[in-house]
């Protein structure tokens, strides 16, 4: 008969938990290894889940540790179907991937305030990834582990964000107010990669230990909206010349 127990010891499972994955991937990850880091015994998590892939497929579904437990969750978690973790994830990005500035950015023939729009898509796209920051890393190191991962991570996901930024950009220089990349999926992935970097990946480089968030995120920002602006915009001049 499946039963309830308290959410913060859940949590517990779950935030140690994450710290295995993220260190191991799921296939080198063990049980054990994930009630060492918790500090109970291993007997003691099949109170929780049927297994690893229960486990995992509970970290995906409870936010990453990002959002309260449910209180109501009945334990243990059974043994997700085939492709079910795959499809949790599927359905986690497609909400946390949303992005509404860059979407409605995208649906304008051009921007009012080129700026202004583009520094709200580039810092959407910021507090993204620094959100999400555990789950990727988390995902990313079990991507060629679990079946159908690796093709939604890096085909689907990824490209998915870089195919919008790719749109805005051309969009944006066809109306003349940004300037013309040579490849814009390449700038595109150029500006992915360089958040993922400073949001992210720059956590655990002991090197950058004195970038502060605050800094990281001002950088990043003021050097990728000046790196795209046309000129004529960042100058000021937000109408074309005239022709005499």
């Amino acid at each position: 008969m499946a039963r309830t127990r308290p959410a913060d010891r859940v949590a517990s499972l779950i935030d140690a938990a994450i710290r295995v994955f993220c260190r191991k991937g799921f296939r080198r990850a063990q049980m054990a290894d994930i009630a060492r880091e918790m500090g109970v015994s291993p007997g003691l998590l099949y109170n929780y889940v049927e297994s690893k892939e229960a486990l995992f497929y509970l970290v995906v579904d409870q936010g990453f540790g990002q959002e309260p437990v449910e209180e109501t969750l009945e334990l243990p978690v059974k043994t997700p179907a085939p492709g079910a973790i795959v499809k949790r994830i599927a359905e986690r990005f497609r909400t946390a991937g949303a992005m509404p500035a860059l979407a409605a950015a995208i649906r304008r023939p051009r921007a009012d305030d080129p700026r202004g729009e583009l520094e709200e898509v580039v810092r959407a796209l910021y507090a993204m990834v620094s959100r999400s920051a555990t789950a990727t890393t988390m995902i990313e190191r079990s991507a060629l582990e679990l079946p159908g991962l690796a093709d939604l991570f890096y085909r689907r996901m990824r490209s998915s964000v870089v195919e919008r930024l790719s749109r805005l950009i051309e969009s944006r220089a066809e109306a003349g107010q940004y300037r013309r990349a040579p490849h814009p999926a390449v700038a595109a992935r150029l500006i992915i990669e360089t958040i993922t970097w400073f949001a992210r990946n720059r956590l655990g480089d002991l090197a950058s230990e004195s970038i502060t968030d605050k800094a990281a995120e001002e950088t990043v920002v003021d050097f990728i909206v000046n790196s795209l602006l046309a000129d004529r915009v960042r100058h000021g001049r937000t109408r074309a010349p005239l022709i005499r």
